[in-house]
């Protein structure tokens, strides 16, 4: 029961990072020679080690990311990937692949920037001892499971610990590596450009803005329930709780998908905005990492304050209250015109006043519209 729950508010882990000898493959791949590892059938030993790969596999159909976090040469560390016949994990599986002579603690570091997930949304696995410790002492938000020193028992140890229990499982959780490989090329392309303008022009995105849908629900409540960095109140609510908001005559609800020339990025972005007398309340406006400094809260807040004002509404009122984790946001309010209105014991209450408010001018084609 404490894993469903701790699944439901978003205490599940994002990212498994996998040392490579003696934990994906028996011995050292640089010594020993990719012919000369233990990994596959036939032996016990092998088998093990095969078997944990298959268990680490099967993560990625739940949603969970992959990163190797290696003290190795890149072109040795990706040879079994590449050339072992019983090799169960791809290159492809992998979200991000980092492997040299640096500490692992700071490689952990570079990791969660690149995926831009905290750090506390990692598992670190390593069958050195000295490794654990360390990653431990500088990164002690990162998981760093005990591991015994037979790996038969990896898929057992890692099991117990639930890290990755899921409550649900969405299209969007499936096409993560995917997605992650595809924002290497966004990344690649805003390296090649010489200001962000021309970088967002460049991508050619199409966004889809419409009320919540009934299909995306289960979406929806996992934006709501797992996002951190981009959540102005960390408001936690269930599928029940969303699906009577959507029946509410003075709810607003408003939901954003974004693709661009390097793939879909499916469902970012959510908004429950609440009317009271002449005032529309957000209760809650949660953005997906992935796709932040794109521009896509311009483009929503257009479209709330269109809403807004085909119901005659002058007002537009949002609470910040902070957290550990979400001061990204801690300007978002004033940063798109909004004043404070008023010092809350828990955060800060900010107003906008529409008769002021000048349409974003946005770089993405809304392809539908509600």
């Amino acid at each position: 029961l404490l894993k469903i729950i701790s699944s439901i508010i978003g205490k599940s882990k994002k990212c498994l990072i996998l040392d490579l000898d003696n934990t994906l493959w028996g011995g050292v791949i640089g010594d020993d020679g990719i012919e000369n590892i233990r990994l596959g059938n036939g032996t016990g030993e092998g088998e093990a080690f095969l078997n944990f790969q298959k268990w680490v596999r099967a993560l990625l159909d739940r949603g969970v990311m992959l990163a190797v976090c290696s003290k190795n040469t890149r072109e040795l560390a990706e040879e079994p990937f590449k050339s072992h016949p019983e090799m169960h994990l791809t290159l492809d599986d992998i979200s991000v692949f980092v492997a040299n002579w640096q500490d692992k603690a700071s490689n952990i570091e570079y990791i969660s920037n690149t995926l831009n997930i905290g750090l506390d949304s990692l598992v670190f696995v390593d069958d050195n001892p000295i490794e654990r410790s360390l990653v431990r002492a500088r990164l002690p938000e990162v998981s760093v499971p005990e591991l015994p020193a037979d790996p038969a028992y990896f898929v057992e140890i890692l099991s117990k610990a639930s890290f990755f229990e899921s409550f649900s499982l969405t299209e969007e959780d499936k096409k993560k590596t995917q997605t992650n490989k595809e924002n290497d090329d966004r990344h690649s392309l805003k390296s090649q450009t010489k200001n962000l303008k021309q970088f967002l022009l460049g991508l050619e995105m199409k966004m889809l803005l419409s009320e919540f849908k009934s299909e995306d629900v289960t979406r929806i409540t996992q934006l709501v329930n797992k996002t951190n960095q981009f959540n102005l109140t960390t408001m936690r609510l269930t599928e029940a709780e969303i699906k009577e908001r959507m029946d509410e005559k003075n709810i607003i609800t408003l939901q954003a998908r974004l693709s661009d020339k390097f793939g879909d990025n499916g469902l970012i972005s959510a908004v429950v905005a609440k009317i009271s007398e002449n005032i529309l309340i957000i209760e809650n406006w949660v953005m997906s990492c992935r796709v932040f400094q794109l521009q896509v809260e311009h483009a929503m807040l257009n479209r709330l304050v269109q809403k807004a004002r085909e119901k005659n509404i002058e007002l537009v009122q949002g609470t910040y209250i902070p957290t550990e984790k979400n001061s990204y946001v801690s300007e978002f309010y004033p940063n798109f015109g909004f004043i404070l209105k008023e010092e809350l014991t828990s955060g800060t209450l900010w107003e906008l006043d529409l008769n002021a408010f000048e349409q974003f001018i946005t770089p993405h084609e809304q392809i539908k519209s509600d």
